[in-house]
């Protein structure tokens, strides 16, 4: 059996003159967790919709198994869909609502009775299985939202913004609690969200989608680490983007002066953009200083300080610190070699692979 689970191939998906996926290519492997990340209207949803059977491409196929599923209805998919706002019967407690599609299916009661008990288990909610769902709060509605979406033994769940709705402290605890249950499962799990902390902290890979199209694609740390446009890194975390020139291999000039860097594969004098995240600056005098800024703004973000700076060439630059420093004032902003990534202007994802490929052998 391939480890390939899911694949598209020249997907497509219009609504009249509106291309809302275009000319979509990617896999998906067995076990893993992948997260669909983007704005709203990027196409994100239409994915999973595409994956769970719900619509189906203009152009292009979809396949689970190595098997065309084109014209398979969604009934008939090994998938599971967890949506935004549960989907949950009111009418029904917590066993009922997790063993609806077993009684669908016309599974025997004893073995549903098991399943259920099975499945509730998983997700830390053995003991509520005659609640009522009014009665559950919105960490445990969404428990057994995927309490029903795993008791039918899915290949794989689609997740669309299931953690939407909670607060912040709920959210971030079941993020744990998903990513655990996944690893647990050892189902694949597909992950919708505009969050981009959430889809670090959670994935195994990330598709950064914007406009219809795969920006990107990648482990998180790849993702934020060497971004391969200026939408996936201002997307993914903050950036400072600054026009820059690439003088040699492993030497790159913007603000003024040249700095070493860690890149290669580029022309001598090309136009580029550089990168540099603002926890990787660090504050000192302006004397000692790699670049000198003037302190515009400053506002306390509870871990650290969020300070918004100008050098004299009118660059903005955005720094996070535990010091702080006064408005207006001058500090110098120091980083090593690491802490730049270039990005090369109207590069593909394809010729950013094949420069990475080559710069790591």
């Amino acid at each position: 059996m391939s480890n390939t689970i899911i694949r598209f191939e020249n997907v497509t998906k219009a609504y009249d003159d509106t291309v809302v996926l275009n000319n979509v290519n990617f896999e998906i492997e067995r076990g893993k967790f992948y997260t669909l990340l983007g704005p709203s209207g990027c196409g994100k949803t239409t994915i999973l919709r595409l994956i769970a059977g719900f619509i189906q491409p203009t152009s292009g196929k979809v396949f689970i198994d190595d098997k065309c599923v084109n014209t398979i209805p969604a009934h008939l998919r090994p998938v599971n869909t967890v949506f935004q706002d549960y989907a949950l019967f009111p009418h029904l407690n917590v066993f009922e609502n997790v063993a609806f599609g077993l009684r669908i299916q016309k599974v025997k009661e004893a073995e549903v009775k098991e399943r259920v008990a099975n499945a509730l288990k998983f997700v830390n909610l053995e003991e509520y299985q005659t609640r009522e769902i009014s009665e559950m709060s919105g960490g445990q509605r969404q428990r057994v939202a995927i309490a029903r979406a795993i008791v039918n033994r899915p290949q794989l769940v689609l997740l669309d913004e299931p953690l939407s709705a909670l607060d912040l402290k709920l959210r971030t605890e079941m993020q744990y609690e998903l990513r655990e249950l996944q690893q647990r499962l050892g189902i694949t799990f597909v992950f919708v969200t505009h969050d981009q902390e959430e889809a670090l902290a959670l994935s195994d890979e990330i598709f950064v989608l914007n406009k219809g199209i795969i920006q990107q694609s990648g482990t998180p740390t790849d993702i934020y680490d060497e971004p391969i446009n200026r939408f996936v890194a201002d997307f993914i975390g903050e950036s400072n983007i600054v026009d820059g020139f690439m003088l040699e291999d492993n030497l790159v000039s913007f603000a003024n002066r040249s700095f070493e860097c860690v890149d290669q594969g580029f022309n001598q004098n090309e136009p580029v953009e550089v990168i540099i995240r603002p926890e990787d600056l660090e504050i000192t005098t302006a004397e000692l200083g790699k670049i000198t800024v003037q302190v515009d703004s400053i506002l306390f973000r509870g871990v650290h300080y969020e300070m918004s700076c100008y050098d004299e060439f009118k660059n903005e630059w955005l720094v996070h610190s535990t010091k702080k420093v006064d408005v207006n004032s001058k500090i110098g902003l120091n980083f090593g070699p690491e802490a730049i990534h270039i990005m090369r202007l109207g590069e593909t994802e394809a010729e950013f692979d094949k420069r990475l490929e080559a710069y790591e052998e």
